[in-house]
């Protein structure tokens, strides 16, 4: 039976397992989405603007650690995906995203609505496919998705011309594939495992520094067998906060700008530096002459590129972060090591102790970070994913808040995407309907994908809006006080513009809001209970800044605000130190 090239693409979709695609139509998808009209597997869900449905794809695949596919028409349609693909790709997260394309012989014209998606895309995209024939079509659509979700995960691109998505072909999915160049290192190399295995158990400081690599390859279980089995205190990045559970006596923070100090005395002491499925990020290393500058660093990574391209490296491993961690285990229990950090746990918990995250509430007044404490303490005997948009509310809810499961933690990392956190917590919201989520945003941000209410509500997708509302874009304002002189150049909005509760009505969705910081525990709670989408306005201070915070550029043991303390160096001079180390 012969079937067409879009009737093709619907089965290959359903033969790889893809339970969800997010999509906007136009001309030359038509085929498409009508192909997508009868069956009930992959469900459709219609956003408002094609720039969200890559960020619901992106959280959908971050909470379930499956991809989802974008499929979108072609011009402005495709080009509004960029971003999207873009924060993907940064972020390692695997989606296969369908650009519909003018016919094959118009291509090059510039016809109407044409867009060169694959030359856009080449820097942004694992791979990307321009396909001209429809008989080529179940090949490109299996190599895609093997693409995305093996190796360093990422997105691809598949433009897709009309006229190819309407003609016929014998449709057949292939078995197999041939990717002759295309094969990642899974397994570590053993004289390296050896080598690594080796150091961890002489070290007198260790640190486990994990990342979004470790989420990736689903090695949280592996981490935590060799953090416990050699007592290694853990840090995690904005990325792999989750990997480590946060309640954890051995989890130690997150590290760099606006980590805590503790965290980042502890890279800056440390004797060995085990690095996992991170790519030694500057907002995390800041002055990378001084990061770690005392320990012999191991790093695994499963792309050979990231290895020794930012930190010089002792010990480089390339493999699968859950098979490496695993033949770490595995040679560390063969020599009986055993682990020598009682004296190094001491002085963590020291800092932690002299250290803490903390911010000051006067009567009266909500504080940011109480909300977020809030929501995390409401939240702690109930499954819930946390997403976030970008800016100040993101880093008071990395700081505030205690992931303990893998998979529960959205953020847009290496690209910083403000309006990710809506759209992404509706894909996440897809991907866990058992789990509460909530999306913790800045009222900049949220104004970037605030038309999403419509997919939420019409779609009856649940999702919680918490937002921090001080009346300016919170980071640039605080970089602008910091180091600008105060000259709060397009920075300021206006706390009542839009008034939030009614944009929410707007769109038939519950709005709440909150001056008062004894009226919290109750909206928060209606939120949580209502059967809709809820915006719960929460105006907080416009002078509240995000500390600690290592300014650009400087050392990450020199942090500005919070509770005074210098550079570690100071720290050690303590007498409590010098009789530990002894």
């Amino acid at each position: 039976m012969r079937i067409s090239g879009a009737e093709a693409l619907v089965r290959s979709l359903q033969n790889e397992g893809v339970e969800v695609v997010f999509g906007y139509p136009g001309g030359v998808a038509l085929p498409m989405f009508d192909a997508l009209f009868d069956v009930v597997s992959p469900r459709t869900i219609l956003v408002r603007h094609e720039q969200a449905a890559v960020h619901a794809a992106d959280g959908y695949a971050r909470v379930t650690g499956r991809p989802a596919a974008v499929i979108v028409t072609s011009g402005p349609g495709a080009t509004n995906t960029v971003t999207g693909i873009a924060n993907a790709f940064m972020d390692s997260i695997p989606m296969v995203v369908f650009t519909a394309q003018v016919a094959t012989h118009v291509i090059g014209t510039d016809a109407f609505q044409e867009s060169d998606m694959t030359g856009i895309t080449i820097p942004i995209t694992k791979h990307n496919y321009l396909v001209k024939n429809a008989e080529d079509l179940p090949d490109a659509i299996k190599e895609a998705f093997h693409i995305a979700t093996t190796g360093r995960p990422g997105p691809v691109l598949i433009d897709l011309p009309v006229d190819v998505s309407k003609a016929e072909i014998d449709y057949v999915y292939p078995e197999t594939l041939n990717l002759p160049g295309y094969k990642p290192t899974y397994k570590g190399h053993t004289k390296q495992v050896k080598q690594a295995a080796s150091l961890i158990s002489k070290a007198r400081k260790p640190l486990l520094y994990a990342g979004g690599g470790v989420l990736a390859s689903s090695a949280w279980k592996e981490l935590k067998e060799l953090a416990e089995l050699m007592q290694l205190p853990v840090v995690t990045t904005l990325m792999g906060k989750g990997v480590f559970p946060e309640d954890h006596y051995l989890f130690a923070g997150m590290p760099g700008m606006h980590g805590a100090k503790y965290a980042n005395y502890a890279i800056t002491e440390t004797d060995l530096l085990i690095a996992v499925g991170v790519r030694f990020d500057d907002r995390v290393t800041g002055k990378l002459s001084s990061f770690a500058s005392k320990a012999k660093v191991i790093h695994v990574d499963i792309d050979p590129a990231e290895i020794g391209k930012n930190k010089a490296v002792d010990v480089p491993i390339v493999g699968d972060a859950k098979n490496v961690l695993a033949a770490m285990v595995a040679e560390l229990r063969k020599m009986t090591a055993q682990p020598h950090t009682d004296a190094w746990m001491r002085v963590i918990d020291d800092w932690r102790s002299r250290y803490p995250l903390h911010y000051h509430a006067p009567e009266g007044v909500l504080m940011p970070e109480y909300v977020v404490e809030r929501i995390r303490e409401l939240t702690k005997d109930r499954p819930t994913v946390i997403t976030t948009e970008v800016g100040q509310n993101q880093m008071w809810s990395c700081q505030y808040t205690r992931i303990r499961e893998p998979r529960t933690w959205v953020s847009s990392g290496g690209l910083g995407t403000m309006g990710f956190g809506f759209p992404a917590a509706i894909g996440a919201q897809l991907g866990r309907p058992d789990y509460l989520v909530i999306d913790i945003a800045g009222d900049g941000s949220i104004q970037m994908n605030i038309q999403e209410l419509a997919t939420a509500k019409i779609n009856h997708i649940p999702v919680k809006i918490i937002i921090l509302n001080n009346g300016v874009l919170g980071m640039v304002h605080q970089w602008q006080e910091l180091f600008y002189g105060e000259r709060y150049a397009s920075s300021v909005l206006d706390q009542e513009v839009p008034d939030f509760v009614k944009l929410a009505e707007a769109y038939s969705c519950l709005g709440l809001r909150v001056t008062d910081p004894a009226e919290l525990d109750a909206a928060l709670l209606r939120a949580f209970d209502f059967d809709g989408p809820v915006i719960v306005d929460c105006r907080v201070p416009t002078s509240e800044n995000v500390y600690p915070m290592v300014a650009p550029g400087g050392s990450i043991d020199e942090m500005l605000g919070g509770i005074p303390g210098g550079p570690v160096s100071e720290m050690l001079d303590d007498e409590f130190l010098e009789e530990v180390w002894e």
